[in-house]
């Protein structure tokens, strides 16, 4: 394992990417290190000189998050990736993070300058070309819904899901191509089935006679996870499987 650099290069000092605790107390814990350790380490190696045991205890107990500079500083300490103390990535820059890459890397790889892709990392909003998306894509290892999410995909994706399982869903199938571009058989048995999904949760709420056709309960419910149960449509189509 590489040990990250003592002087990351990191844009903002105050971002907080989600942390896992139980990891962090994990790895001191396999190397032997009590908490005074690792903030010394920190402290001596990686010029954070305001990090105390109290620090790195309410970390491990989940009370406070480091920033990205501490994150990467701490894994170093630790002997380990970023990626391993971090929970799921959900932004550009969290994956970005996850993967050890300063932002010049990236913006070099995907052939932006520098200041405009920070800016895309502070606004989470993603603009690249087909070629720049799917450079950025290769390079931090996104799937598609994560790849979704990160180029600001998820709320017009969720629109458009919604509006499909409530309303006529042919309608939408064109239009979601656009954002996930996948073959059209899959989003189609996708949507169908979010359409039919829906339907049943509608028709199950006015069997037991408190529903209307404002989507209650548990329709409501489905409605507020549309793009979850997208995701977990397409997972389970069996026709994927030879894409």
């Amino acid at each position: 394992m590489r040990r990250p650099s003592p002087s990351p290069s990191e844009p903002s000092p105050t971002t907080t990417p989600p942390f896992n605790a139980p990891a962090a107390r994990r790895l001191r814990a396999a190397l032997g290190m009590a908490p005074e350790h690792v903030a010394h380490g920190m402290r001596v190696s990686y010029g954070h000189p305001h990090v105390s045991p109290d620090h790195v205890i309410a970390w491990e107990r989940g009370i406070a998050a480091p920033t990205d500079s501490e994150l990467t500083a701490l894994a170093g300490v630790l002997w380990c990736s970023p990626a391993e103390l971090i929970g799921r990535p959900r932004t550009l820059r969290e994956h970005r993070i996850a993967r050890c890459l300063a932002p010049e890397d990236v913006a070099r790889a995907v052939g932006h300058d520098v200041h405009a892709y920070l800016r895309m990392e502070e606004t989470d909003s993603w603009r690249g070309t087909e070629r720049q998306s799917a450079a950025l894509a290769e390079l931090l290892g996104l799937g598609l819904p994560d790849f979704v999410t990160v180029t600001g995909r998820d709320a017009r994706l969720g629109d458009l899901l919604r509006s499909a399982a409530t309303t006529r869903w042919q309608a939408y199938v064109r239009p979601v191509a656009r954002l996930v571009p996948l073959d059209r058989r899959f989003l189609e048995g996708a949507l169908q089935s979010l359409h039919e999904d829906y339907q049943g949760h509608m028709a199950a709420t006015l069997s037991w006679g408190g529903g209307s056709g404002d989507a209650g309960g548990a329709g409501q419910e489905f409605l507020d996870r549309i793009v979850e149960h997208f995701w977990a449509k397409l997972q389970d189509d069996p026709g994927r499987e030879g894409a």
